[in-house]
């Protein structure tokens, strides 16, 4: 059995990778995990505790498992935190990401890493995999510099571009919708934007996705962006719909009007169609809404 090496699994992204690959049809893995900042369990998957800044440590684990194939999904992934934190995030997002392209090349093994939709300025989506990076935010810049560091360490690395994502809560994350059923439950006022566009998917369709990458093999840069561009207001009105929730605190506002550390980019809907036509199938955001919905609590 082929052993299966994935970074972040106590993270949102990766403990839904972790899910999925485990009960994979098509490939029967061993599977290894990663955290550090929160401790975690995951039945049949062996976990190890590490800190992949430290570079002795990330080699120590690739010489005792030798995995036969790494999905990187580790990372420091709120901008508002990387822009005030730059060196700790850096560490992680930048120098940690290369240092695992340059392990997985001394083997040649399939690696793929989950960068972002936000290394777009937000000015000409929906943007294609060939279409100029141009980040606003400190976030964006490190995944640009892990993207460009990675290919040039390890030119076979897949690099895919995940979007916004949301779905079911797993024992140590959350998504942003948990957070935004809770504030309607609450009576409170949800202010989410009308100027903001995203092509979103569920952590279960974007973990699909991530293992298509590696079933086929694929590499360089690829889009796994959701079946349909969105504003996260437009988004909110569906999960209202949805989940039958109360409308009445769910209230338009702009970007401008919000004071935020890290600058965020208007559009950055990607463009997936060389996915597609991988097989990679992403639901639209109704049906993804109303497939995690016996998951959801409500009340």
């Amino acid at each position: 059995m082929k052993k299966l090496l994935i970074t972040g699994v106590s993270g949102f992204l990766g403990y839904h990778v972790c899910q999925l690959a485990s009960t994979s049809t098509q490939q029967q893995w061993e599977i290894y995990g990663t955290y550090f900042s929160h401790d975690i369990q995951i039945a049949g998957i062996k976990l190890i505790k590490t800190n992949l800044a430290h570079y002795q440590s990330l080699k120590q684990i690739f010489a005792q498992i030798q995995p036969d194939a790494v999905i990187h999904t580790a990372a420091i992934s709120q901008p508002n935190y990387c822009q005030n934190h730059p060196d700790e995030s850096h560490a992680v997002n930048v120098t940690a990401s290369i240092n695992i392209a340059e392990l997985c090349a001394e083997k040649s093994i399939p690696l793929a890493f989950t960068s972002t939709d936000l290394v777009f300025d937000g000015k000409n989506a929906p943007y294609k995999e060939t279409d100029t990076v141009n980040p606003v935010n400190l976030y964006g810049e490190q995944k640009v510099l892990a993207e460009q560091g990675m290919l040039a360490k390890y030119p076979l690395t897949a690099v895919c571009r995940m979007p916004l994502m949301f779905g079911n809560l797993t024992p140590t994350a959350t998504s942003f919708l948990q957070n935004f059923i809770q504030t309607l439950i609450a009576g409170k006022e949800l202010n989410l934007f009308i100027d903001e566009f995203r092509t979103p998917a569920s952590g279960n369709t974007a973990a699909t996705g991530l293992l298509l990458v590696l079933t086929k093999n694929l590499q360089g840069i690829i889009h796994l962006g959701g079946a349909e561009r969105i504003s996260r207001y437009d988004f909110g009105q569906l999960m209202v719909k949805t989940f039958n929730l109360p409308a009445t605190g769910l209230k338009a506002c702009r970007q401008a009007d919000v004071k935020m550390s890290a600058p965020r980019p208007q559009d950055v809907s990607l463009d997936s169609s060389q996915a597609f036509a991988w097989g990679y199938q992403p639901l639209f955001i109704q049906q993804e809404l109303e497939a995690i919905k016996k998951y959801i609590q409500v009340d």
